[in-house]
C-alpha cells in the first residue's frame, strides 16, 4: 500500500508552481487573520521543528506506511477500508472517509473529506481516484493552501499521468479567502515535474474584482530550478526622462551562469538595453553589467556603460579579484544615476589584481586605472594610476612583549595625459585641444618596525620603534616641474635660473626613524543613578610621536595628502595618507574616554571622549613647497559623545574647536527615535569648514517612517544644503499594508546634476505577498533614505545577512 501515495505530492507540485516573491525585506504578515485557510489535522504527524521540506521528503522515503481505519471489509485482493481512514508516512498523511485498493489492478478510490498534509503543504478534496500501476490519478473539489508562504488556492480538478500534470479552472493567492484583495485564476495549468516547469494558459491576475494583468500563455518554474522568461516590468515617471518602462527578460543559459536583459524606454531619451550576466562556479563568481542607448536624446549621442566584478579563488591563501568599471561620457553617471552620489562622483576606478594572506602575513600585485566622470573638471584632478602595486606586510608577535612588523610597497605610477577645457559661449564646457603631457615615476617604501606591548588589568604602556625609507625612479619631465616648484618657493624665478638649477633630481630618496609611545589606564567604580547601577569608567591616555625633520620638497606627491583632523588622527604615526610624505614631529596627544555600562542589560548607555594634540615643535614638512607648516601649540579639540537615553532614543555629537582661531572646524549631531510600531525619526546636523574658515558644508537631514496606524505609514526625507540654502532631496510617500498586498507611492525631487538642477519623479510599488511586485524598487530607495526603514540597517552587519557560504568574498583579501 506504500505505493497508494504516489498521488499526494501532486497537489504539492501544483501549488508551489506560483512563484515566490523574493525580498531583502521580510514579508509582514501580522495583519492576517489569526486562524489559517485550511487548519492542521488533529491527527496528522506532529511537524518535527526546524525541520524543512526538503529534509522531511528525504527522510521520509526510509519510513513505511501505517495505514489503520475504523473498518475493514472487502476481499484480500480489494480491501475497503472505512471510517477515518488514516495513512501516515513521516510527515505525510492523509485522511478520508472510505479507501478502496485493488491490488491486482492497481486502481484506487478514496471517497469522501479526503485530507493530506505534509511540511509544506495542507489539502482538502472530495475524491480521489486512479491507477498506481499505470500511475494515473484525478483528484477533484480541491481546496490547498502552504503552510510556510500562506499561499491558498482552489482547483476543480487535476489529473496526473506520471511527471505530467494538469490542473483545470485553478486559483491562487496568498489573501484570506474573507479578504480576497488579489488572487491568480487560470483555465488550465500543465505542469512538468521532470522539467521543472509549469505552463499556464489565459492566467489572470485580479486587484479586488479588477483584472490588472492577462497572459494567454507563460512558463514558469515550480522548483529550484530556473527557466527561461519574462520577468515582472518595473514602471516609473520622471521630469528627466518621462515615462520609464523596463521589461526584464530572463535567460537560463546554463546550471551555473544565466543573463538577463533589461529593454527600457524612456519617453524623454529613447530606448536603453541593460544586460546582466551572471556566472558561478566552485571558486568564484563574477557579474557583468553593459548597458547600451543610441542617440539618447538629452545628450544627441551613442552611450553605454560597461562593468564587471569577480573573483577566483586560486587556494586557501590567494584570490584573484577585478572591478572594472567603464563609461562612454563625462556626464554618463550624472544622467543615469537618480542618488546624489552619483552627481558628485569625479570619476570611476578599475582594479585587477591577486591577492594573498596568511596567519602572519598579506601580500598582493594589483592595478588600476581611473577615468573622469565629471565634465566640469580636466584629467589633472584624476589620481595617478597604479599599474602595478606590489604590497607585503608582515606582523608576528616573537615574546609576549615584542611584536615586529614589515609594510613593504612597490608601485609604477602612470597618469593620463590633461585635456585642457573652456567654457564656451553656451556655457558648455569643451576640450580645448590642447594636451599637457603628465609625467609619472616608480617608488619603493619600506617600513620596518618592533613594539613593546607592555600591559596589566588597567594599563597599558607600548613603546615603538619604526623605519621608513621611501626611493623614488622619476621620469624626467616630472622631476623638472618639481624642480621649478620648489625654485618658486625659495623666490627664484624659473626663467632666469640657471640649467644646473632647473635640472630635477630623477632619484630623490627619503629616511628616517619613527618613535611613538602609547600608554592609558582603566579606571572603574560601580554608581548608581536614578535608582540603576552602573560601571562608570575613566580611560585616560597620551600617545607621544618624535620623528625628525626630513626636506621633501623634492619628493612628488602621487597618492598623498592631508587626513581629514578626526579622532583617529590623534594617534597616527603620521597626518599623511600615502608614503610621499612623512611629516616631523615632537607631539603629545592627550585623550580622556569615560563610559556609564548599565549592569543590567550591558548596554553602554553614554560615552564620550575629548582630546588634542600639543605640539611642541613647528612640524615644517607640507605637501606643498613653501606650504603653511603646522605651527608650535596646540591643535584643535575634539569631542565625541553618544547618549542613549533609554531603548527608543538615542543622541550622539562630534564637535572640534580651534583655540587659536576660536572657531568651530566641525559640528555634527544625530538623533534617533524608534517607535513601537517600526516606525523612526532621524535627525541630522552636519557642519563643516575649508581649511582657510569658509564653509564647506552645512546641511540638515530630517527622515521618518510614521505608521498612523497597522495599515498606514507615512515616510518621507527633507535633506537641505544650509550653504547653498536649496535642497539636495525632498522625498514624500504614503504606504498601505494588508495581509497580502502592500502599496507603497513615493514623490523624489532631488538634484540631478551639478549645476543645482532639480529633477522629480513618483515611484509606485504594489507588493503581491508570496507572488511578486509590480513597479519600481521603492523599498530600494527608501531604504538608502531612510536610516532605520528596515530595522537591520541599525546594525553595522544586519542580523539577516551575517551568513556566509564557502564561495563568498573573503574580507581578509583586502589590501
Amino acid at each position: 500500500m506504500r505505493r497508494a501515495l504516489r498521488l499526494l505530492p501532486l497537489p504539492l507540485s501544483i501549488a508551489v508552481c506560483l512563484p515566490a516573491m523574493a525580498d531583502d525585506k521580510p514579508l509582514n504578515w501580522g495583519l492576517c487573520p489569526a486562524t489559517e485557510v485550511i487548519p492542521a489535522f488533529t491527527d496528522a504527524p506532529t511537524p518535527v521543528p526546524g525541520q524543512d521540506a526538503a529534509a522531511a521528503s528525504a527522510q521520509r522515503e526510509q519510513q513505511p506506511t501505517d495505514i489503520e481505519g475504523d473498518q475493514l471489509l472487502g476481499t484480500t485482493t480489494v480491501p475497503q477500508y472505512q471510517g477515518n481512514v488514516a495513512l501516515r508516512r513521516g510527515d505525510q498523511f492523509v485522511g478520508t472517509d472510505k479507501l478502496s485498493f485493488d491490488t491486482d489492478t492497481g486502481n484506487y478510490i478514496a471517497d469522501g473529506n479526503v485530507r493530506y498534509q505534509d511540511s509544506s503543504i495542507r489539502m482538502v478534496a472530495k475524491r480521489a481516484e486512479g491507477n498506481q500501476e499505470s500511475d494515473t490519478h484525478k483528484i477533484t473539489d480541491i481546496q490547498y493552501q502552504l503552510v510556510s508562504r500562506r499561499g491558498n488556492g482552489e482547483a476543480e480538478s487535476v489529473d496526473l499521468q506520471g511527471a505530467v500534470g494538469q490542473m483545470h479552472r485553478s486559483t491562487y493567492t496568498t489573501c484570506d479567502p474573507s479578504q480576497p484583495v488579489w488572487k491568480l485564476t487560470a483555465p488550465q495549468i500543465d505542469v512538468d515535474n521532470d522539467e521543472g516547469f509549469g505552463t499556464a494558459r489565459n492566467a489572470v491576475l485580479r486587484i479586488g474584482k479588477v483584472p490588472v494583468l492577462w497572459a494567454p500563455y507563460f512558463k514558469f518554474p515550480i522548483d529550484d530550478r530556473r527557466k527561461t522568461g519574462l520577468l515582472f516590468p518595473q514602471l516609473g515617471m520622471s521630469g528627466r526622462n518621462g515615462f520609464d518602462y523596463t521589461q526584464p527578460i530572463y535567460l537560463n543559459l546554463a546550471p551555473n551562469y544565466d543573463d538577463t536583459l533589461m529593454p527600457r524606454y524612456m519617453s524623454e531619451r529613447g530606448l536603453m538595453l541593460d544586460n546582466e550576466f551572471r556566472y558561478l562556479y566552485n571558486g568564484g563568481r563574477g557579474e557583468l553589467l553593459t548597458a547600451y542607448i543610441p542617440n539618447d536624446k538629452l545628450r544627441d549621442r551613442d552611450r553605454g556603460r560597461v562593468m564587471f566584478s569577480g573573483y577566483h579563488n586560486v587556494d586557501s591563501h590567494w584570490q584573484a579579484r577585478a572591478n572594472l568599471a567603464w563609461v562612454s561620457d563625462e556626464r554618463y553617471v550624472e544622467d543615469f544615476s537618480n542618488r546624489l552620489v552619483g552627481v558628485t562622483a569625479s570619476n570611476l576606478q578599475s582594479t585587477i589584481g591577486l591577492y594573498g594572506t596568511g596567519k602572519d602575513w598579506t601580500a598582493g600585485i594589483m592595478a588600476d586605472r581611473w577615468q573622469l566622470t565629471d565634465y566640469t573638471l580636466t584629467e589633472s584632478a584624476l589620481a595617478y594610476n597604479r599599474q602595478p602595486r606590489l604590497y607585503f606586510t608582515w606582523d608576528k608577535p616573537l615574546l609576549p612583549w615584542v611584536e615586529t612588523s614589515l609594510y613593504a610597497e612597490a608601485v609604477r605610477f602612470t597618469h593620463d595625459d590633461v585635456n585642457e577645457k573652456t567654457i564656451d559661449a553656451d556655457g558648455e564646457y569643451v576640450r580645448t585641444g590642447n594636451v599637457t603631457r603628465m609625467d609619472g615615476g616608480s617608488r619603493l617604501d619600506i617600513k620596518p618596525s618592533i613594539s613593546f606591548p607592555f600591559s596589566g588589568a588597567a594599563w597599558y604602556v607600548t613603546p615603538t620603534l619604526a623605519y621608513r625609507y621611501t626611493a623614488y625612479d622619476l621620469e624626467r619631465g616630472l622631476a623638472d616641474s618639481i624642480r621649478r616648484t620648489v625654485l618658486v618657493s625659495q623666490g627664484i624665478d624659473p626663467a632666469t635660473a640657471s640649467a644646473e638649477q632647473l635640472r630635477g633630481n630623477t632619484s630623490p630618496s627619503r629616511s628616517l626613524p619613527i618613535a611613538s609611545l602609547d600608554a592609558g589606564l582603566f579606571f572603574d567604580r560601580e554608581t548608581t543613578i536614578g535608582g540603576k547601577s552602573f560601571l562608570h569608567t575613566l580611560e585616560p591616555r597620551l600617545f607621544y610621536l618624535r620623528t625628525p625633520y626630513r626636506n621633501q620638497d623634492d619628493l612628488p606627491l602621487f597618492d598623498t595628502r592631508d587626513f581629514t583632523f578626526s579622532w583617529g588622527q590623534l594617534f597616527r604615526d603620521s597626518r599623511y595618507t600615502g608614503a610621499d610624505r612623512q611629516n616631523d614631529a615632537n607631539q603629545l596627544t592627550m585623550a580622556l574616554g569615560t563610559r556609564f555600562i548599565d549592569q543590567t542589560t550591558g548596554k553602554e548607555r553614554f560615552s564620550a571622549s575629548i582630546g588634542q594634540i600639543q605640539y611642541f615643535d613647528e612640524s615644517r614638512v607640507t605637501t606643498t613647497p613653501g606650504g603653511a607648516p603646522v605651527e608650535k601649540g596646540k591643535s584643535a579639540w575634539i569631542a565625541d559623545a553618544n547618549y542613549m537615553v533609554n531603548d527608543r532614543w538615542t543622541l550622539s555629537a562630534t564637535y572640534q574647536w580651534d583655540p587659536k582661531y576660536k572657531r568651530e572646524d566641525l559640528a555634527s549631531f544625530r538623533a534617533r527615535y524608534l517607535m513601537s510600531n517600526d516606525g523612526v525619526v532621524n535627525l541630522t546636523y552636519r557642519h563643516r569648514i575649508n581649511p582657510d574658515g569658509t564653509d564647506l558644508l552645512k546641511q540638515a537631514d530630517l527622515s521618518f517612517l510614521y505608521p498612523l496606524n497597522a495599515r498606514w505609514s507615512l515616510v518621507g526625507r527633507y535633506y537641505y544644503s544650509l550653504e547653498d540654502k536649496a535642497p539636495l532631496e525632498i522625498i514624500g510617500g504614503v504606504q498601505w499594508d494588508s495581509c497580502c498586498l502592500a502599496v507603497r507611492a513615493v514623490a523624489r525631487r532631488y538634484v540631478r546634476n551639478r549645476e543645482g538642477d532639480l529633477n522629480n519623479s513618483i515611484q509606485i510599488e504594489f507588493v503581491l505577498k508570496g507572488l511578486s511586485s509590480l513597479g519600481q524598487d521603492t523599498d530600494r530607495t527608501l531604504r538608502r533614505a531612510i536610516l532605520g526603514y528596515n530595522r537591520d540597517d541599525l546594525y553595522l552587519v544586519p542580523p539577516s545577512n551575517t551568513g556566509v557560504t564557502r564561495d563568498d568574498y573573503d574580507p581578509n583579501l583586502i589590501p
